[in-house]
């Protein structure tokens, strides 16, 4: 969740528990962690510890040398924002004389190794979002195995603000490498995977276009639509960058010039629209839009073009 909150539902355990074809439990709720379980630990109304969270558990994994934290490094490399900025974990290390903790830590590119806890928010998000994944497959399989059944081929993956916290650069990684690590995460060969996310990112959309394929996969559009909110499937059509995206019906934006410039320049488009306009005003527009456009600004081209064509401008 957009929050840092996470829910997670499994269909060996919190579903109907059967052991040799008997019902051996009625069904449980979802495990559903506020942002501080999520790095603490999540225990159930009667004090049963439920998953002992991030740091314990991280820390667990990594003095063991285990599979669950073999698996954890894979899913951080992919979740890394790039080959310059990988996810490694560091040495564990104590923080604090009043926690008794050993704190997992993380190598920067500039090779410190800082402690989960002191990360900065995106950092914190992908921590928190690789953790959960790998515990919930983890737990899955000691599940499923306890049960006697195949663990399952299913994932789905439901993502609110799938850009929160996240830099440009990660943004436009986070779609591919979140499919790249259920695929890692769900091994067969006939694995069925899904990823629902909601954004309000033009790179993030921009991200999805060579992934897209329209037998498969979809694009709903949230809209205000006479004061009623309406879900919209949208024709997928790619716009090749981020500007694309923000004027297509996703952010239904007419530029992504600040608000002052795009006014100045639908101003000026109505004075090409003139057969005769006051040559002054020419001047003074054209001043303007220099001084206010970056000089490969595609309207300050058709601007001179036009201008000069039609003997305004010099």
């Amino acid at each position: 969740m957009s929050d840092g909150s996470f829910a997670v539902w499994d269909p060996a355990r919190n579903y109907w528990r059967t052991q040799n074809d008997v019902d051996v439990q009625e069904r449980a709720p979802a495990y559903v962690f506020n942002p501080a379980e999520v790095w603490d630990g999540l225990e159930d109304n009667d004090g049963k510890r439920l998953c002992l969270g991030l740091v314990m558990d991280w820390a667990g994994w990594q003095k063991e040398n285990s599979a669950a934290y073999a698996m954890l490094k894979k899913v951080l490399a992919a979740l890394s924002p790039s080959e310059k900025e990988q996810l490694v974990p560091g040495a564990l290390k104590r923080i604090s004389l009043d926690d008794v903790r050993d704190i997992p830590t993380i190598r920067m590119p500039y090779g410190q190794e800082v402690a989960v806890l002191h990360a900065s928010a995106g950092i914190r998000r992908i921590l928190a979002l690789a953790y959960v994944l790998v515990w919930a497959w983890e737990e899955h399989c000691k599940a499923a195995k306890f049960l006697n059944e195949e663990p399952s081929r299913q994932l789905v993956l439901l993502i609110d603000e799938v850009e929160s916290h996240l830099h440009p650069q990660w943004q436009r990684k986070i779609i591919p490498a979140l499919l790249a690590v259920a695929r890692t995460l769900v091994k067969q060969n006939n694995a069925e995977l899904q990823l629902i996310a909601a954004t309000h990112s033009p790179l993030v959309m921009a991200s999805a276009e060579p992934l897209f394929d329209a037998a498969l996969d979809a694009w709903w559009d949230l809209d205000l639509e006479r004061k009623r909110v309406m879900l919209t499937r949208r024709p997928f059509e790619k716009r090749g960058d981020a500007d694309g995206w923000l004027m297509s019906e996703a952010f239904d934006l007419a530029s992504g010039r600040p608000v002052e410039y795009e006014a100045l320049v639908k101003e000026a488009a109505k004075l090409l629209d003139r057969t005769d306009p006051d040559l002054k005003a020419i001047k003074a527009m054209h001043a303007a839009l220099i001084n206010a456009l970056s000089p490969t600004d595609n309207f300050l081209f058709n601007w001179r073009y036009v201008c000069k064509t039609k003997g305004w401008l010099e």
